[in-house]
């Protein structure tokens, strides 16, 4: 996540919900590091007594890792400003540290700024890697000022849902490695466990042919990640049809919509839809239009895709189906986990996945020949352009 490692003199910022388990990953964290490296926990919403209670239910409890209370700026710089100084430091969290120079309570906008400007100052000049706990708004941004994310050199995000038991760490900004790399854990009595293939992960609970469930074969970073989309179309009782999306973009699927509609005829007014990406992972990139467009017409027409089929791609105003970065490893991912098909642009690649067959499409209203009442929704194979059916009045 961090691109190989924690450079020394080094800040990251690592932001959540709360209870979404920060403390228990930086806990973890440090507790592998002590074998190697001096560490210092410091906590300013807990006594030492809760996170030793804590190391213990995570079987870390023998690490030796120094433990500290406090929230007083000047005495932890007065504790750490020594000739021997740790190697790394957890400052948990940010947003209750406090200056005394300042009268505003901790975590307003002064506070945390100049907590973090004097920390970050002792920690590149006494070459200390400093992690920093950031609490998150409900718009699930940073709290406090925003230049606190210009001043540390890595900013990563902590993500999952309640009612899931798995956790996202999201790199958004590494002055050291690459961003947008995700780590996968899932939450455990033990504390958080590493998973090695996310992509079986996110399709664990996936049900058998449903109509307007699409499996995307998405990327984030530089791994390849397979995720369930899943949209519900329903006849609206409202002037105004609901458009609810979880886990996508809202803007992103009005733009489906209206390009459906516009460039393949089917109409989607008087009806309400509903977009979800199931497990709760939230995707970002324009590949997943295909998808959502696909998961659309599924809905709407009542026909499922193969079981056995993923689907990726962009979609431009025009109607035209883009091609998108990394086809070739998204194939190679799919393929892995046992999908034999492929909706997809044309393919530029030099070679092919093995076992995989493509329906490759130009345009969206091509889209249409898989969910047309002939075909019963079959794959067509690559090199045979799918038949355009019509719909009632397109």
């Amino acid at each position: 996540m961090t691109g190989g490692g924690l450079v020394g003199g080094s800040a990251s910022l690592i932001g959540g919900d709360p209870g979404i388990g920060k403390s228990t990953l930086l806990l973890q964290a440090v507790a592998g590091l002590a074998k190697d490296a001096r560490c210092v926990y410091i906590s300013g919403e807990e006594a030492i007594d809760q996170v030793r209670l804590r190391a213990t239910r995570l079987g870390v409890e023998k690490s030796s890792v120094s433990l500290a209370s406090a929230t007083n700026v000047g005495d932890i710089m007065a504790t750490l400003d020594v000739d021997d100084p740790p190697d790394v430091v957890v400052i948990d969290s940010i947003q209750t540290m406090y200056v005394t120079a300042f009268d505003s309570a901790p975590g307003s906008v002064g506070q945390v700024r100049a907590s973090a400007q004097e920390l970050i100052r002792l920690a590149k000049r006494r070459n200390i890697a400093i992690l920093f706990v950031g609490h998150v708004t409900k718009d699930g941004v940073i709290a406090g000022p925003r230049v606190l994310e210009h001043m540390v050199d890595t900013v990563i995000y902590f993500e999952g849902e309640r009612g899931h038991h798995f956790r996202i760490l999201r790199a958004v900004k590494n002055r050291f490695g690459p961003t947008d790399e995700i780590g996968v854990f899932e939450m455990t009595g033990k504390g958080l466990m590493e998973v090695k293939n996310p992509s079986a992960l996110f399709l664990a609970d996936r049900q058998g042919d449903v109509s307007g469930a699409v499996v995307f074969a998405g990327v984030e970073g530089s791994r390849p990640v397979l995720v369930e989309m899943q949209a519900l179309v329903a006849p609206s009782p409202m002037g105004t049809p609901r458009r609810a999306v979880v886990g996508w973009d809202s803007g992103r699927l009005s733009m489906i919509l209206a390009v459906l509609e516009a460039r393949a005829g089917v109409s989607f007014s008087g009806k309400e839809v509903y977009l979800n990406v199931a497990g709760g992972l939230r995707v970002s990139e324009p590949a997943a239009d295909l998808a959502a467009a696909a998961a659309l017409m599924s809905a709407e027409t009542g026909q499922a895709l193969p079981r056995d089929m993923v689907v990726f791609g962009e979609i431009g105003l025009s109607g035209e189906v883009r091609p998108v970065s990394q086809m070739d490893a998204r194939l190679k991912e799919a393929s892995k986990l046992g999908f034999n098909r492929a909706l997809t642009p044309r393919h530029r690649g030099k070679s092919k996945p093995g076992g995989v067959a493509l329906t490759e499409l130009s345009e969206i209203v091509e889209l249409l020949g898989i969910f047309d009442g002939d075909s019963q929704g079959a794959a067509v194979e690559s090199g045979t352009p799918p038949q355009r059916a019509r719909i009632a009045g397109g």
